[in-house]
């Protein structure tokens, strides 16, 4: 960000009312109930424990066994979409194996690999917005497609790729959320898992597809649309960017809960743990991302990907991607002119999000 005093993205409240929708909208029910317990660091419902304090949080990833494959679970989840051996249903050696593979995968060279590809398709839509308008959701697909097809190898349609990992997750969420599901669910989550596999060189990455084509789309446009309500446009430079990338995805916290289940007893802010508890995460509140104050650090921005052993190595793909297209957008200072909840997907979202520039570059 260029010199003077620096944006507090956290204190616009237009920008929060806007956000705050998307939760509101897709998941009405579950969000009240974590807003009634949210005071309490810790709260038992039965045998489901919503972890809301950012100590606790920790806690519960670095400290707690957890069950990799329990139904309701990311890992349960991972065991649906493929034949299991993935990083998020593995135990032990193999688990510590495949996060370092993963790592790899997404390190700063990775990061230089997948820049060019973020950068066409950039180039090919942003200039939309001289001409009239640009749909931000559509344009955070193409990038989320073209990403999981770097990552996994796959040779088809990156746009084809994008659309079976969010029919996947969406239909795989139903195990991860409390509520009524449809009779079919399990023959739909079968279904949406295999035509996501035959579009992968190996099954086993489908949770790769899922998690960043899921993350991205839930994730950029939502961004997008707090700097545009902040308004601080004028601020966005190359040597900001990235803090500010990092800020943005604290405060919407695209992956908002981690589902979990105890696989040992324990404790949590004084209350017991039971081997079995369904443990509900609230990565939302554990970053701080509720408190309409400046950001409380780099451990509240990292808790939005996880903590320890369980933190996502995804991370800095992420803000490095989020950071390009903030840099793509500013010199266009859009405004949201339209905005439509997605009440399907797997991940709190927008489905149409609508920017019309206010400056023309140069």
């Amino acid at each position: 960000m260029t010199g003077g005093t620096r944006p507090e993205p956290a204190r616009h409240p237009g920008a929060r009312r806007r956000d705050r929708r998307v939760y509101l909208r897709s998941h009405p029910l579950l969000f009240a109930l974590l807003a009634a317990t949210r005071r309490r660091p810790v709260a038992r419902l039965g045998r489901t424990v919503l972890v809301h304090g950012a100590e606790a949080y920790r806690e519960a990833l670095t400290r707690i066994p957890l069950d990799r494959t329990a139904p309701g679970t990311t890992g349960g989840a991972a065991a649906e979409l493929t034949d299991g051996g993935v990083l998020f249903d593995q135990q032990g050696a193999d688990h510590r194996t495949a996060r370092r593979e993963l790592a790899a995968a997404l390190d700063a060279a990775a990061v230089d690999r997948l820049r060019p590809h973020w950068r066409a398709v950039l180039a090919e839509r942003i200039p939309a917005l001289a001409a009239g308008e640009l749909e931000l959701v559509a344009l955070s697909r193409a990038l989320a497609g073209v990403t999981a097809a770097v990552l996994t190898g796959a040779s088809g349609c990156p746009h084809a790729l994008a659309g079976a990992a969010a029919e996947a997750a969406a239909a795989a969420a139903r195990d991860h959320l409390p509520g009524p599901r449809p009779r079919d669910a399990a023959r739909t989550a079968a279904a949406r898992a295999a035509d996501l596999a035959a579009l992968l060189p190996d099954p086993r990455d489908a949770m790769v597809a899922v998690a960043t084509v899921n993350t991205t789309v839930a994730a950029l446009p939502r961004a997008a649309a707090w700097c545009a309500d902040a308004g601080i446009w004028p601020s966005v430079d190359a040597a900001g960017a990235p803090a500010l990338a990092a800020e943005l995805l604290r405060l919407t916290a695209p992956s908002p809960l981690l589902p979990r289940v105890a696989a040992a007893d324990g404790e949590l802010a004084g209350r017991a743990v039971r081997k079995g508890d369904r443990l509900i995460l609230v990565a939302r509140h554990a970053a701080g991302a509720h408190r309409p104050a400046p950001s409380p650090g780099p451990a509240a921005a990292q808790a939005v990907f996880g903590a320890g052993p369980h933190a996502c190595p995804g991370a800095g793909a992420a803000r490095a991607l989020l950071a390009e297209l903030l840099l793509a957008l500013a010199p266009y200072a859009p405004v949201v002119t339209g905005a439509r909840v997605d009440r399907r997907s797997a991940l709190p979202g927008w489905s149409v999000l609508t920017l019309r520039a206010t400056r023309t570059p140069g």
